[in-house]
């Protein structure tokens, strides 16, 4: 999965990294979601996902070929009961964030640490936002040292590649072994 708070860049790392076109869920933001969706620093923002993205990345030169597939989630709290159904056979999160608007970014993360589904949080490098420590970052989240914390630019395909490949290894780390999670990748050198 691929989730985080309103605009913070899911649908476009979706599309960034995708191998095929990337099924979207996308509508323009009407004035009937005004009072709902505060566009604060989104102010060129005029679609939002209403249901899910959905892409697909294969990594053939894994030793182990890994094919994922890629479920990006509607931001807006109201959209959450839709993540349910969403993370069904999920190994694993990408939170992605936006320093801008930090606050957006705790409903996914306490949804990934309530159903106990390992997760990595990406740090969204929007043009123009301030350049935070991820260290800082973590600390603003109030994250366990086990939950990575990697910086990503969701338009470009080798960083969002590389948050991905993120999750793979601390997925692989953090599930129990079993028939299903066996053939996971256990370290960056496997993949």
């Amino acid at each position: 999965m691929i989730a985080g708070g309103f605009g913070t860049g899911k649908t476009t790392a979706v599309g960034a990294v995708s191998e095929i076109t990337p099924l979207s869920t996308e509508e323009y933001l009407t004035s009937a979601s005004a009072d709902v969706d505060s566009l604060e620093g989104l102010a060129a923002k005029r679609t939002t996902t209403v249901a899910f993205d959905f892409g697909r990345l294969t990594l053939p030169d894994a030793p182990i070929p890994l094919e994922l597939f890629l479920f990006g989630t509607p931001g807006q709290d109201r959209f959450v009961n839709l993540w349910h159904d969403i993370v069904r056979g999920a190994v694993g999160a990408v939170v992605l964030v936006d320093t801008r608007r930090l606050a957006a970014s705790f409903t996914p993360i306490s949804f990934f640490e309530d159903i106990d589904l390992p997760f990595v949080v990406a740090v969204n490098e929007f043009d123009g936002a301030h350049r935070y420590d991820l260290c800082q970052v973590r600390a603003a989240l109030d994250l366990p040292d086990r939950v990575p914390v990697v910086t990503c630019d969701a338009r470009d395909a080798n960083r969002v590649a590389g948050a991905l490949l993120t999750l793979v290894h601390h997925a692989a780390k953090n599930t129990p072994a079993s028939p299903r999670h066996s053939s996971l990748p256990t370290s960056f050198q496997d993949v």
